[in-house]
């Protein structure tokens, strides 16, 4: 699979926009519901708590940009603790498109963002 089929299958959103038609497989990678968000209006296939960063590492973070590779780094450690879900997201990506849900406001410093470069990077 090239390069740029494999980013076309793996989207980001945030939990707050609505789904859209190409979103595939929706994915919530955060440990905490986004609030306001009802579960019939956010379409969410599968919610991999597991995959979100911990607790202690998201507090750390407080999507501080200045920490942002410093996260990059201690998070990736994380998702790689958990390789059964990580292979489960491989999986979903094999057969459709697969969209990352997230909640954070900042759209490029957040763990969606980085969970992609994980997916992208180890196919």
């Amino acid at each position: 699979m090239s390069e740029r089929i494999l980013s076309e299958r793996v989207k980001l959103r945030r939990a707050y926009e609505s789904p859209a038609a190409g979103d595939g497989k929706r994915v919530l990678v955060d440990r905490l519901w986004p609030r306001g968000v009802k579960k019939t209006e956010a379409a969410i296939d599968y919610w991999m708590k597991e995959l979100a960063p911990s607790t202690e590492l998201r507090k750390w973070f407080g999507h501080d940009p200045a920490r942002w590779d410093e996260f990059r780094r201690r998070y990736a450690a994380e998702v790689h603790e958990h390789r059964d879900e990580l292979d489960q997201l491989r999986n979903l990506m094999r057969n459709d498109a697969v969209t990352l849900v997230y909640s954070a406001h900042d759209e490029a410093h957040n763990d969606a963002v980085v969970l992609r470069e994980i997916l992208l990077r180890h196919r």
